[in-house]
């Protein structure tokens, strides 16, 4: 899972998988939910995230797997 955080757009977008997704549904304004073939969510996008995600501390709990902070 990668969560990548763009001001230039104002918009965070968290990949959940490497599948390649076919389909995008926008649940609610500036929320965009995509699927892979077989329905799977693979990714979330957030328009004007400032607005909507309190990003000013991210808490990863009960995580396994391996945490990498790149800084850009």
């Amino acid at each position: 899972m990668t969560l990548n955080d763009h001001r230039d757009t104002d918009s965070r977008y968290i990949d959940l998988s490497e599948q390649t997704s076919v389909q995008s549904r926008e649940i609610s304004e500036g929320v965009v939910l995509d699927y892979d073939a077989e329905g799977n969510l693979v990714s979330i996008d957030i328009d004007n995230a400032s607005t909507k995600v309190a990003m000013q501390r991210l808490v990863v709990n009960r995580m396994r797997g391996e945490l990498e902070r790149i800084v850009g």
